[in-house]
């Protein structure tokens, strides 16, 4: 009884499996109607502490707010406040710290329905959170939320969805998930270029100063990304925040990587500067910014049908602006599997991550 040779399509639904199916839940243990926990401000709540080996498969989650109806006693972000971490085989570092609504597919605190191949956001109005990327643990899975609330507790439902297996696999990765930011980027003061030419003209030769959506060492495949844009440019002139191209750096390449793309837009597979919602399985527009590209853009791209995969290291960066001109507001969560250990990464005080500005 191990993880199996076949997948999860229709295809593949016939054939018989001997797993063991279990759950981890909030339901009442008292048998009422009470189902879910009660997170207090500044504390961490085990979700679950599962022995293996085995495989979570889906989590879903939502989140109520008790005091929503006291004047000032809600913290508007807690969506960034809120973290997720999630810890394999008693590693000494997470593999999974990333705010909880990011994580589940969209930035700036926000939600909306949204549908995608492994993560998605449900009526209503998107508080329904669900992951479908399958992670698989030889020995261990501890599955943690820590709120960083000013104050007031949260009510936390949730499933956690998972697999037993006899023995562990050993050619399967890790899941890993990181959160990052920066506000604003590195980008250059217009002075006196033309509109034209501070948006689509100038030089990028060698990839320094991409906004960094991932920096991972050992052996593994990315498997995609959340972006996330405040475009915090206030012009009446064309105000696009794309043409930033992608580049991927496999096992340590120099410039050019052999993943480089044409544009932001291209690598999210839309094109021509996209002013619209839009969800597909695996690329999608959750926030499309208002008049002239302002304020709050989202979007992911997964690499399911083509991860990309590296042996020592990967660096997967992407231009803000073209040649790294434009100043915004970039975050990101990078979503990959490797081997264990995995390099080391944090995630920022609750202070940096507040949606721009700060409520």
């Amino acid at each position: 009884m191990t993880y199996g040779q076949y997948g999860s399509s229709l295809r593949d639904l016939p054939r018989l499996r001997t797993s063991r199916r279990k759950r981890v839940s909030s339901y009442d243990r008292t048998g009422g109607n009470e189902d879910r926990l009660t997170v207090q401000a500044g504390t961490t709540v085990t979700l679950a502490d599962i022995e293996g080996p085995g495989s979570i498969n889906h989590i879903w989650c939502t989140v109520a707010l008790p005091m929503k109806d006291v004047p000032d006693a809600v913290d508007v972000d807690y969506l960034r406040r809120l973290v997720l971490k999630i810890t394999w085989d008693d590693q000494e570092h997470p593999s999974v710290l990333v705010p909880l609504g990011d994580f589940f597919g969209m930035g700036h605190a926000k939600t909306a329905n949204f549908v995608s191949a492994p993560l998605q956001m449900s009526p209503q109005d998107g508080k329904g959170f669900n992951s479908w990327f399958h992670m698989p643990f030889a020995s261990r899975a501890k599955v943690e939320l820590i709120s960083e609330l000013s104050q007031e507790p949260v009510f936390f439902y949730y499933y956690i969805d998972y697999e037993l297996f006899d023995s562990p696999a050993d050619d399967l990765g890790y899941f890993h998930a990181q959160w990052r930011r920066e506000r604003p980027t590195d980008g250059v003061e217009q002075g006196s270029q033309s509109n034209r030419e501070y948006q689509v003209e100038g030089i990028n030769d060698t990839g320094d100063g991409n906004y960094v959506i991932l920096e991972a060492e050992g052996r593994g495949h990315y498997v995609g990304c959340v972006l996330n844009i405040r475009n915090l440019r206030e012009t009446s002139d064309w105000n696009w925040y794309g043409e930033g191209d992608d580049m991927i750096f496999i096992d340590g390449e120099q410039f050019p990587p052999s993943l480089h793309g044409t544009g932001t837009e291209d690598y999210f597979n839309t094109a021509w500067c996209p002013t619209q919602t839009y969800h597909a399985p695996y690329h999608g527009i959750t926030l499309p910014g208002g008049d002239n590209w302002s304020g709050e853009i989202s979007l992911y791209r997964f690499h399911v049908e083509d991860p990309v995969t590296f042996t020592e290291s990967i660096r997967v960066t992407i231009e803000h602006g073209h040649a790294n001109k434009r100043s915004d507001d970039f975050s990101s969560v990078a979503y990959w599997y490797q081997t264990l250990p995995s390099r080391p990464f944090g995630l920022a005080p609750v202070e940096e991550r507040l949606p721009f500005p700060s409520q």
